[in-house]
């Protein structure tokens, strides 16, 4: 999404500063060498008026993320939280999204980051649809990038940190270059990882498969759609996938806060099951949009109000 007209705050370091003021120097140790944590959450609009969508769990994972780093975060969780929740009001943001960000400052040059003060940043802005619009009712195309996913000793995968995106960018580009909405990435070993920003699901047979997360971020988009899954009394499973086995899927579909539930309709020029959106994608776009909108009275504890 294109950047919108700077206008209203950003929370930086325990303080709410106008947009155009939320600067860091160019030495700025993390834009050199990319030690990094951020995190992505949605605000809704809905029953509740606007709230946002499992803010502890992002919270959490953020603070795991600056873990497997070796950040300490100067902030406690319920600190940050409370900014995002404060943030999304002063701005008057109904719908939107959150980017909280974990980073070293310029206070230490060259690699070795000791020394360097740990910073978080906090900003929201209105959101559209992440992969084109029309995206979540007909579907997308995918292709399956030439980059491999990282390997677990290569790059720490249940970090969602800054560094991981240069490969997703890679991939992503390189696959709409070639006309398709999205990459799918692979192992270092051949297997199904995920797309360059969301988790991937097939459904076989009436069962719902996930690939090992090994090298995958654990979405909390797809926590969400497990559960929901296992409500409908659908079976779930974990495994390894090859790339064969999701051509042949009756259905498939990426999950992640920024693309929701989106539909695949077509991978390498392959179409998936009939080529549209399949039954068990489209009950769970309803039940995700139902939860994410507070329409689902036994999942409201996954939303913060922010009025």
């Amino acid at each position: 999404m294109q950047r919108d007209t700077p206008a209203g705050e950003i929370w930086m370091d325990g303080e709410f500063l106008p947009f155009g003021d939320a600067a860091v120097h160019v030495l700025t140790h993390t834009l050199h060498y990319g030690l990094g944590a951020f995190e992505g959450l949605r605000v809704y609009d809905g029953e509740l008026g606007p709230a946002i969508f499992r803010l502890r769990d992002h919270t959490d994972r953020l603070f795991d993320s600056a873990h497997i780093l070796g950040l300490e975060l100067p902030f406690t969780r319920e600190a940050l939280m409370d900014a995002q929740a404060a943030l999304v009001r002063r701005n008057g943001l109904r719908a939107g999204y959150l980017r909280p960000l974990v980073f070293l400052g310029d206070e230490k040059r060259g690699l070795d980051p000791t020394g360097a003060r740990v910073h978080v940043s906090i900003a929201c802005w209105p959101w559209g649809a992440y992969l084109g619009e029309g995206a979540m009712e007909r579907g997308i195309r995918v292709k399956v990038s030439s980059l491999a996913r990282h390997h677990v000793n290569v790059q720490m995968c249940r970090s969602k940190s800054v560094s991981t995106y240069a490969n997703s960018i890679l991939a992503s580009r390189e696959v709409r270059a070639d006309g398709y909405d999205e990459a799918l990435l692979l192992d270092t070993e051949g297997f199904v990882a995920e797309g360059a920003g969301e988790n991937l699901f097939i459904v076989r047979r009436g069962v719902l498969y996930e690939p090992d997360v090994t090298s995958a971020l654990d979405g909390i988009t797809r926590r969400t759609v497990i559960e929901l899954a296992r409500e409908e009394g659908w079976q779930v499973a974990s495994r390894r996938l090859t790339r064969d086995e999701v051509y042949i899927a009756d259905e498939a579909f990426f999950t992640g806060t920024a693309a929701e539930v989106t539909p695949i309709v077509e991978i390498d020029r392959r179409r998936i099951g009939s080529g549209t959106p399949g039954p068990f994608t489209r009950r769970l776009q309803q039940r995700y949009h139902a939860c994410v909108h507070g329409e689902e009275a036994g999942h409201r504890e996954w939303l913060t109000p922010v009025r």
